[in-house]
Formats: C-alpha cells, sequence, structure tokens
C-alpha cells in the first residue's frame, strides 16, 4: 500500500522526519545525550561541591570535620555562603600550638623533678584522664579535683614532689 504525500507538503522532507509507525532516530540520540548531558552536569556539580573538603583531607588540617559540615549545611540549604565559608577554612593553615604546649609542659615537669605526665592538676568540676595507667579520674562533689580513692591523683598525691634547686652564676 502506497502512501501518498499530504498535498500541503513540501516534496523534499528533512532527513529527521520520520514516517508514521517508523523509530524516531533523532529522539532516540537526543535522549541519549540529554540523559548523558543531566549525568555529566551532576558529576561536576558534586565533584565542585566537594572540592574544599578534599583539599581539607589532602593536607589533613584539624578543621576537616567543620569543613565536611558546612559542605553538608550548602548542599541542603542551597545558601552558597556556607560552601564559601568551608572553602576558605579549607585554605587556612591554623597553627598547631598543641604541639608545643606539650613540649613546653614537658620541659616544665622535668625542671621540676616530675616525671612525665606526674604533674597532673586537680581543675574544679573537670575530669583528669591518666594516659599512663589508661585510668579516667572523676571530680568529687565539691568541685576540689578528684576523689582520694582515684588512681592516679592518690599516686601523685602520696609522692612528694621533687624541686631542682637552681644556682646561680
Amino acid at each position: 500500500m502506497a502512501e501518498s504525500m499530504h498535498p500541503a507538503a513540501p516534496h523534499h522532507m528533512p532527513a529527521f522526519i520520520t514516517a508514521p509507525g517508523e523509530t524516531d532516530v533523532l529522539m532516540v540520540v537526543t535522549g541519549i545525550f540529554l540523559a548523558l548531558a543531566v549525568l555529566s552536569f551532576g558529576l561536576v556539580f558534586l565533584r565542585l561541591h566537594t572540592l574544599p573538603e578534599r583539599m581539607a583531607h589532602k593536607s589533613q588540617k584539624i578543621q576537616f570535620e567543620i569543613v565536611a559540615v558546612l559542605g553538608l549545611i550548602a548542599l541542603f540549604t542551597h545558601m552558597h555562603i556556607f560552601w564559601v565559608a568551608g572553602l576558605l577554612l579549607a585554605l587556612i593553615d591554623f597553627p598547631d600550638f598543641g604541639t608545643s604546649l606539650k613540649r613546653i609542659a614537658g620541659s616544665a615537669e622535668k625542671v621540676a623533678g616530675l616525671k612525665p605526665g606526674e604533674g597532673l592538676t586537680d581543675i574544679p568540676g573537670e575530669t583528669i584522664v591518666d594516659h599512663e595507667h589508661d585510668e579516667t579520674l572523676a571530680p568529687t562533689d565539691t568541685g576540689h579535683g578528684a576523689q582520694q580513692g582515684d588512681g592516679a591523683v592518690a599516686r601523685a598525691r602520696a609522692v612528694p614532689a621533687k624541686r631542682k634547686e637552681l644556682g646561680h652564676a
């Protein structure tokens, strides 16, 4: 059965026009292209979105968790200021005061004649951790440090502090 063309149709049809009942190749190609474009755009977006977190993770920053939380907040709230804040935090190097302070504390204990970690002070209302003996010492109800029966503090109180006499030259 030969189909006749509509009298108003042009005599030369473009290649993307398909006959009724045939597969529309242009629509299939366009659909595949659109699916790949959306997938690619999503991957690029997520890669760009996690840029601050990856930067903080590579350089072993101490503020890595803060940068990661800011990235999640920015992702779910669509507020770009959180992403910018995370990027700035990922770029900033905070100085490591902990190592210097530990060295100062160790030197001060050595000058005082104490063993390392023996110079723990009682801070009212705070828990003292004895890393040498893996004990956690709870404060008393009065807020004056650890209880008398607790291991490391009782040992530290039982051992009198040795003091070095410093001579003047």
